[in-house]
């Protein structure tokens, strides 16, 4: 796909561009919006319903148009973000309609499939489990793993500053470790998010002003996931499982240990998956009694005992497996402690 420019950007240019864009965008969306109500609130949720939950929307344009004027950004990064922006709109339209789960999930899926048919790109799950099946495989794993990234994110916008915090800390850290395996054009990337996310923070940090709502977090959850297929995990060429898996999960661990919290919940208890609740792990800790604030504090240092151990077994290569050991422990401590807590009533 040939996106060609006249007008280019550096890296920095282009990262204070998607923040000032996303800061406008959201402050004009606020003013417009101050008498907002929700009228779809036939579900439980903790947010407030008559803030206006249009923050990715903001966010979405002002990172499709950054990497448009960047110049070292390639033609791929510039086709996945155009998709991107469609599945922002799709968010929208959820927001707004409440679409029927299984429509949303084939028009996610559409959206996923054609940039990964068209760009051939995968995950190469078929080399790492010894099976050759013509790249089928790969290819359904690759869809399940975008999607499941992108309902991820989704699942723990569920209260002030929760997602944007943590997506913040999953786009400084691969932001980092591209830096540091030379796969700049992916840095910079997730660079632009993260300033996108920033400008987005200061409307969104407790109390909100706004929400960044399903436009956003699908979004956010979409260009993480693509970019995770576009990071090369394991530049030095092991052959160990972990060594390509284990930076993947470390990344992306609150979504995902949301995510599994909630759905384990809500299978044993016989409550649809899909639907919006207060049983998110983030729910639970302020059921414990703990601020909004203090939650964030929380999670934000979890994140940072993650990456932690993450730099030693980037540092320290001969102990990877020893790391990623303890990283499991950590996870499934973590898993069952939320367990244990009571849902938000």
């Amino acid at each position: 796909m040939n996106f060609n420019n006249t007008f280019q950007l550096s890296i920095y240019f282009a990262s204070l561009l998607s923040f000032l864009l996303t800061f406008l965008g959201c402050f004009i969306i606020i003013r417009t919006n101050n008498k907002f109500e929700y009228q779809n609130s036939n579900q439980k949720r903790l947010s407030n319903l008559n803030i206006v939950p249009l923050g990715g929307i903001a966010m979405a344009s002002s990172f499709f148009i950054s990497v448009r004027f960047l110049g070292e950004a390639d033609s791929n990064i510039q086709y996945i973000a155009l998709f991107a922006l469609g599945v922002s709109v799709l968010g929208i339209i959820d927001d707004f309609k409440n679409l029927n789960w299984k429509l949303k999930i084939i028009f996610q899926l559409l959206l996923v499939l054609i940039p990964i048919s068209q760009l051939n790109l995968f995950i190469n799950i078929e080399n790492l489990i010894g099976l050759h099946l013509n790249n089928i495989l790969n290819l359904f794993f690759t869809i399940f793993w975008v999607l499941l990234l992108m309902n991820s994110i989704n699942f723990i916008d569920n209260m002030d500053g929760f997602a944007s915090t943590n997506s913040s800390f999953i786009c400084i850290a691969i932001t980092i470790l591209a830096f540091i395996y030379n796969q700049n054009y992916l840095a910079d990337i997730s660079f632009i998010l993260l300033f996108c996310l920033l400008a987005f923070s200061l409307f969104n940090f407790p109390p909100a002003k706004i929400y960044m709502g399903d436009s956003g977090s699908l979004f956010i959850g979409y260009i993480l996931g693509f970019i995770s297929i576009l990071f090369d995990w394991n530049p030095g060429g092991e052959s160990y499982i972990y060594s390509s898996i284990a930076p993947v999960f470390l990344f992306f661990t609150i979504p995902l240990l949301d995510f599994s919290t909630v759905f384990f919940h809500r299978i044993k208890n016989n409550i649809s998956p899909v639907t919006g609740g207060t049983d998110h792990i983030s729910h639970r800790m302020l059921n414990q009694g703990h601020s909004v604030k203090k939650v964030l504090t929380i999670f934000s240092l979890i994140n940072i005992f993650i990456f932690i151990l993450l730099a030693l077994s980037i540092a320290f290569e001969s102990y990877s497996i020893l790391v990623f050991l303890v990283y499991i422990f950590f996870i499934i401590f973590l898993f069952l402690k939320f367990q244990s807590m009571e849902p938000l009533n």
